[in-house]
Formats: C-alpha cells, structure tokens, sequence
C-alpha cells in the first residue's frame, strides 16, 4: 500500500520518517526500532503514535510503502 511519509533530512534524504499518512489519517513517529538497507530499498521498523508497530519500506526510486501493521498489545 502506497503511502505518504514525512522524513528527517540529516546527512542523507529521507535519512529517517518523522510521520506517514495512511487514508486520510496521519500518524506520528515515536520510535525507530529498526532499521536495514538493501541496494534500492530502505526498511524502517516504526512505532507510531497509536501504539501499532509498522514497517515502511522506502523505494529510492518509487515512494513509500506500507509492509506490514502489528496492532499493540
């Protein structure tokens, strides 16, 4: 699922995301858990402000995506 992300710009674009909207609704960026690169994609491993992990994989070329949701607990 395509999304649209906010990121911090450090050293590097998109270095990390700061929020991401998913249908209408924005969700703010507590925590990085994770993080792993590949030749052409980023992965981050997010806990967002509703409490539900998320994992958002960054096409260099192509946008944003949403992998994966895991609702809290």
């Amino acid at each position: 699922m395509e999304i649209k992300v906010s990121t911090y710009s450090g050293y590097k674009a998109d270095e990390r995301p700061l929020s991401f909207t998913i249908r209408k609704r924005e969700f703010r960026v507590e925590e990085v858990i994770d993080r792993w690169y590949g030749v052409d994609h980023d992965y981050f491993k997010v806990r967002a402000d509703d409490g539900h992990i998320y994992v958002l994989r960054h096409d260099r070329n192509d946008g944003w995506e949403l992998v994966m949701m895991e609702r809290a607990r």
